[in-house]
């Protein structure tokens, strides 16, 4: 979140005015900010918003919705002249060249939430918004950013958002192996994609871990539950984020599994287990925003932190369970060669490894410009033991 302290400010019936602005994404206030209503049409919208301007509405907020949409087609229409390319030298690295459709996909990614982020709504200090059909948003806004003393402005398309997660939150995502639902806080990475958790249910336990487990930066908390239902007697689960933590705690109360022990850690516990698991942020990139670290882990630190910590939190005899999807290895983010060597630095050797092919909608689909990585991705789970020596 931006400093509590950082404000827009505008003109209004020819008055200055000046507003808290807020942003769970992090991004920055807006320098320029112009009042718009109902009577201002798409293409004036979108030429403002791609010059930075931001555009505080007080029109109709369904009509701010259809504008949201309009912005974005003008956005995801086909570009009337080429994409910027990658320049190629003698030394330019391979993997930089390879790894091009990425970035180049990020950064327009980067860009769209940019202009979409102009359209501004105003809130009051309970979090409601002020404006004609506007929904109630209020504890959508309230489980998102805590409590509000005071007025503010936000993007409607964080505010789409909020509404969405709050939803996910409320309704909960049906998990198959534990024949319940897991409910998903704001900011905390959802399990949509069952494969990772279909694999840490079939996959046969260690001998010795019946009696503790470690869950590495647990989440939702859906991986310790899943340990909890397969009869672990006990399970210590960590994450470094206290939202997380909250989000965590509270499936795991309403599913019932008071063995599972929630610790703020980044990374491991103090002590020994004879099975720890982890499913870390699957890509090797920079996050653009706090809510992306579940999905970016610059220069794979938490992977190799998670690595290089097994050998002296492992009982002798132990398992280290590590999630991955090759998706990395297909963005040419990552090759197979240099895990394998994070493995090796490690002192740690391959057991086994399982298999899984994501079902995912981006799977199929054709139009997604990452679509042929996406198709040729597996995930699995890799048994590691400590090499003995």
């Amino acid at each position: 979140m931006m400093p509590d302290e950082q404000h827009i400010h505008w003109i209004e019936d020819e008055q200055p005015c000046s507003a808290r602005w807020r942003s769970e994404s992090g991004a920055p206030a807006p320098k320029r900010v112009q009042i718009a209503d109902d009577r201002m049409d798409a293409d004036s919208a979108y030429r403002l918003a791609c010059e930075g301007v931001g555009l505080l509405w007080r029109g109709d907020f369904q009509n701010a919705r259809q504008l949201l949409q309009a912005l974005a087609r003008r956005i995801d229409r086909p570009a009337p002249v080429k994409r910027a390319r990658l320049k190629k030298t003698a030394a330019t690295p391979i993997n930089t060249i390879a790894a091009q459709p990425f970035h180049l996909h990020r950064q327009a990614q980067s860009q769209r939430a940019r202009i979409l982020g102009m359209l501004l709504l105003p809130h009051d200090s309970d979090h409601g918004v002020p404006l004609r059909r506007a929904p109630d948003v209020r504890q959508a806004c309230s489980d998102a950013y805590g409590a509000a003393s005071e007025p503010y402005v936000a993007s409607m398309r964080e505010l789409l958002g909020l509404i969405g997660a709050f939803e996910w939150r409320k309704n909960g995502i049906p998990v198959a192996a534990l024949g319940e639902k897991i409910h998903p806080h704001y900011g905390v990475f959802a399990p949509v994609r069952s494969e990772y958790v279909d694999l840490m249910a079939s996959v046969p336990l260690p001998a010795g871990a019946h009696a503790l487990a470690f869950d590495i930066g647990t989440g939702t908390g859906v991986l310790a539950a899943v340990l909890a239902r397969r009869g672990i007697a006990k399970i210590i689960a960590t994450d470094q984020d206290p939202r997380a933590l909250a989000c965590a705690r509270e499936n795991l109360t309403r599913l019932g599994l008071a063995q599972v022990e929630l610790l703020q850690a980044d990374l491991f516990p103090p002590g020994r287990a004879a099975l720890i698991v982890c499913n870390p942020p699957w890509l090797p990139a920079r996050p653009s925003s706090p809510i992306e670290h579940a999905v970016y882990d610059p220069e794979s630190r938490m992977l190799r932190g998670f690595l290089q910590g097994l050998p002296a939190h492992l009982t002798p005899g132990g398992q280290g369970w590590l999630i991955l999807s090759d998706l990395a290895e297909h963005l040419a983010l990552r090759s197979r060669e240099s895990l394998m060597a994070m493995f090796a630095e490690a002192g740690l050797r391959v057991i086994e490894k399982h298999d899984i092919r994501p079902q995912h909608p981006r799977v199929s689909d054709t139009e997604d410009v990452l679509h042929q990585a996406r198709a040729a991705e597996v995930t699995s789970l890799w048994r590691l033991a400590v090499v003995e020596i």
